[in-house]
């Protein structure tokens, strides 16, 4: 990992739980929110937990990573198209508006099973957006594996 410039990093910390408006626009944290006027998140639908998919939030220096993570598969790995296809028509490119909220389109908000209400949950380098009772059935998961997980911070 490169520490070069850590005072210019974002990071994706805590959880909030925000309100679903009418156009399903929700609100990003200030602290989480790029800069710069048509700054910009990528929303892939993320299938793979058993409870059901998320939307996971990518800035663009993840997306570039995520990219290039698939492009060092070898091109006879027939993951490599799969991945490619399924991200590529399950993501999509948002602003973050003047009020700090990007809009959730239709589709992937169903799939995630968003409605009125969404919790954003830090992953550090990123984030997810959460139906509320798909999160608090994955929270749970988490925190029985998070003991086994922690030994390899050791």
């Amino acid at each position: 990992m490169n520490t070069d410039n850590v005072a210019d990093w974002t990071f994706y910390n805590s959880c909030y739980r925000h309100g679903v408006d009418e156009k399903r626009r929700v609100q990003v944290p200030a602290k989480w929110r790029p800069e710069g006027e048509g700054a910009e998140f990528t929303l892939i639908v993320w299938p793979k937990e058993k409870v059901g998919a998320c939307l996971r939030v990518l800035p663009p220096k993840e997306m570039v990573e995520l990219l290039q993570t698939i492009d060092q598969m070898p091109n006879t790995d027939p993951n490599k198209t799969v991945l490619k296809r399924v991200i590529g028509s399950k993501s999509a490119q948002v602003a973050v508006d003047k009020a700090g909220r990007i809009c959730l389109p239709e589709e992937m908000a169903r799939a995630a099973g968003i409605t009125n209400e969404a919790m954003l949950v830090g992953l550090l380098d990123r984030f997810e957006i959460w139906s509320p009772q798909r999160y608090r059935q994955i929270e749970v998961t988490d925190n029985v594996l998070a003991q086994e997980a922690f030994k390899l911070m050791e």
